[in-house]
């Protein structure tokens, strides 16, 4: 409601959501963008986004028990090597950037990822790193006319 206030913010910011997201040039697998997303949105406590990410994660992954389990237990849930990488370079994203660095990278590249793929994982972090602390600072989720 707030960006809708702007139409050409709104416009980029729609446009950059639908490339991370969207866009199946290279890179990460949709589920696991929205992996990202979710982790960085459960670490950030942000309810509404990391239920709309985890929902995504879920059906392109078709790894559902897996994916409660990162709402359930958190950002430290054991998911496997591949998704924790993953998790783990979202978090320290998420915590602050320059907590992301060579070491992430490196558990990135051991589960197979390559620079495109890493860049999907950042993407997907930072996007919703902001837009998190974005929604959090608007106050708390409500039910309509609640």
């Amino acid at each position: 409601m707030l960006l809708v206030r702007d139409p050409d913010i709104l416009q980029a910011r729609t446009r950059t959501d639908k490339d991370i997201f969207y866009n199946p040039e290279a890179g990460l697998p949709r589920a696991e963008r929205e992996l990202a997303a979710a982790a960085a949105s459960r670490f950030n406590g942000c309810i509404y986004c990391a239920s709309v990410h985890a929902r995504f994660a879920s059906h392109f992954s078709h790894r559902g028990v897996d994916v409660q389990r990162l709402l359930d237990e958190g950002v430290g849930a054991d998911l496997e090597a591949r998704w924790n990488a993953i998790v783990a370079a979202a978090v320290a994203l998420s915590a602050t950037p320059p907590a992301f660095g060579p070491e992430q990278v490196r558990a990135l590249r051991a589960q197979g990822l390559d620079d495109a793929a890493i860049v999907d994982v950042i993407n997907g972090a930072a996007f919703f790193n902001w837009a998190n602390r974005l929604m959090l600072s608007l106050g708390e989720p409500e039910l309509p006319g609640g």
